[in-house]
């Protein structure tokens, strides 16, 4: 079966296209690779945190972030391993008086903000993967620590009468 240059030249230029775009999630075959590589595979990460023999790379995904993924490299820049982070096991860890860089470093920031009336603080929203369509809720004082954290109806679920 002969093919058609069009043919060809097509696919290879689709093929192009697939290779050069960042992945969602990462995977373990980052295990172990630079993190060059890894920045290559997922894209630019929105922070880099240092952390004790190495540091964490930071890479929210989706709309208002459903997935939060952390790629930890060692002290030579080597990814060790990598997490999604958004789950109720670390929303469990986040409480009040803790300050803003704590929370990051434990689930990263929220792309989902909002200030408070009268200059008050802040709330941080987190969309993450459950059956009951609810996202984390943790609100800053002015200062930048936690006041309180909670659970609600993400808006699209709320019941409009």
């Amino acid at each position: 079966m002969k093919l058609s240059n069009s043919f060809v030249a097509t696919t290879m230029l689709s093929l192009m296209f697939l290779t050069g775009c960042a992945g969602y999630a990462p995977n373990d075959r980052l295990i172990g690779e630079k993190s060059e590589k890894v920045i290559q595979v997922l894209g630019k990460p929105s922070s880099e945190l240092n952390s004790e023999g190495g540091s964490v790379l930071i890479f929210p995904r989706g709309p208002r972030g459903k997935h939060t993924y952390f790629v930890y490299l060692d002290q030579d820049g080597k990814a060790v391993r990598w997490a999604q982070v958004l789950d109720e096991k670390n929303f469990a860890l986040i409480k009040p008086g803790m300050h803003r860089d704590e929370v990051v470093t434990i689930i990263g920031e929220a792309k989902d903000t909002y200030g408070l009336a009268r200059d008050r603080g802040y709330v941080w929203n987190y969309r993450y993967v459950n059956s009951h369509c609810l996202w984390f809720n943790i609100e800053f004082s002015k200062d930048n620590l936690v006041r309180s954290t909670g659970f609600s109806k993400v808006p699209e679920c709320r019941f409009r009468g």
